[in-house]
């Protein structure tokens, strides 16, 4: 059974249909949205400050969503695909973004609709990503727009994970 705690006063809250891995972890002011789905030793720690994630968005393996005391909370969006070993913390991720594996998104981003991060990538404190562009690298630039193949990507990906996630419902 997934580790669900309060911290001081509050208890994360989950929309409708959704899937939490047995060793996964959620603590504090999380509030999750519909058909969300938080893998395997994943991390979202609301401990801080506050965490909101909207609809259909999935937390990979591994992945650590955080936020900065008094300073950052972290809002995520719709569709939103967060894989494995990735790290987002203090940041805003719009709707239909797919943030690579092992990525890191820091304090104050922002990462506009229809984003990618490419896996590895640091996005640093403050970045402001353009939406419908590929970001890659340390630190994370532009490296080119995203073309419709790619928004098939996101969104295939975006509603995969709901599917994964009955495979494991008894």
């Amino acid at each position: 059974m997934a580790l669900l705690l309060e911290v001081n006063g509050k208890n994360p809250a989950f929309g409708d249909d959704c899937w939490l891995a047995p060793n996964c972890t959620v603590v504090g002011d999380v509030v999750m949205g519909d058909r969300c789905t938080v893998w395997f030793n994943a991390v979202i720690r609301g401990d801080v400050n506050e965490i909101r994630i909207g609809n259909d968005t999935n937390i990979q393996d591994g992945a650590v969503i955080h936020c900065t005391y008094q300073k950052a909370g972290t809002y995520i969006g719709n569709q939103v695909s967060i894989a494995h070993n990735a790290v987002v913390h203090g940041c805003t991720i719009h709707d239909r973004v797919l943030i690579g594996m092992g990525a890191i998104v820091m304090d104050g981003a922002v990462v506009h609709s229809g984003a990618v991060i490419a896996a590895g990538a640091v996005v640093l404190a403050n970045t402001i990503v353009e939406a419908n562009t590929i970001y890659a690298g340390m630190p994370a630039k532009k490296v080119k727009e995203t073309g419709a193949d790619m928004n098939e990507v996101i969104s295939r990906t975006a509603k995969n994970y709901p599917m994964y996630a009955s495979w494991f419902k008894s």
